[in-house]
């Protein structure tokens, strides 16, 4: 029986700030099993991203109840969520997220200066990484002096650098041109084939979509059921 990574139950947000009061999610049910990528797709302010977040412990709920790799993610104070999702997490960002002074191996090796790993080893880690999403030859190139695509694939290898037991990517081919976004697309559907990695995907593209193995559907804050949820065929993969 495949393993279950990630379960919510009537998981809900609210965002309220003085007379201001958003439903983000309301009484979403997720499962979603190891090796799956799902991309979930729905209009802006459907929930996507807030959902994404709350998988990624970078955002607590205000009512449901949230499972993560057997984790109960409410029971974990701000600090043990930190060291939980620097554990588990890869987390690719739209914006790429890079530090614009440091070379594309420095940015990679960030999330291994949270472990107890040496020097030489991240260095190895990061490398490895690279040579991972073909950036083999750009290691002390700076991100300006990246192209966007070539951008985002380092910051896919700073995401997987740690190994890490899930991928949440938040729009990662918004900033792309079709080419750019198609590389990426196809190194993200080459992580979740070859090396089985669980991949959760925020996107409004339905071409993104289509490398994705299951699409699940958002709406003003409700995850939609009766054959929305859809399975792609593996005439792509």
């Amino acid at each position: 029986m495949t393993e279950t990574v990630i379960e919510t139950q009537q998981l809900s947000k609210e965002f309220v700030r003085d007379d201001f009061h958003v439903v983000a999610l309301k009484e979403v049910d997720l499962t979603v099993h190891r090796g799956e990528f799902v991309a979930l797709m729905g209009p802006s302010g459907s929930g996507k991203s807030t959902l994404l977040h709350l998988i990624a412990a970078m955002d607590r709920p205000t009512d449901g109840k949230i499972f993560v790799l057997g984790q109960d993610l409410r029971s974990l104070s701000d600090r043990e969520m930190a060291h939980w999702r620097n554990q588990h997490i890869g987390f690719i960002f739209q914006s790429f997220n890079l530090i614009p002074v440091m070379t594309a191996l420095e940015n990679v090796e960030l999330p291994l200066k949270l472990t107890n790993l040496k020097k030489r080893e991240r260095v190895e880690h990061a490398t490895t990484a690279l040579n991972l999403v073909g950036l083999g030859d750009r290691v002390n190139h700076l991100p300006r002096q990246l192209s966007g695509g070539q951008e985002q694939r380092v910051a896919i290898a700073r995401a997987i650098v740690t190994d890490p037991d899930l991928i949440l990517a938040d729009e990662p081919t918004g900033n792309l041109d079709a080419a750019s976004a198609q590389e990426a697309l196809t190194l993200l559907e080459k992580l979740n084939r070859d090396y089985n990695k669980t991949i959760i995907m925020v996107t409004h593209d339905p071409n993104a979509a289509s490398f994705a193995t299951k699409i699940r559907h958002l709406d003003k804050g409700i995850l939609l059921t009766d054959g929305r949820e859809s399975f792609q065929t593996s005439a792509k993969r």
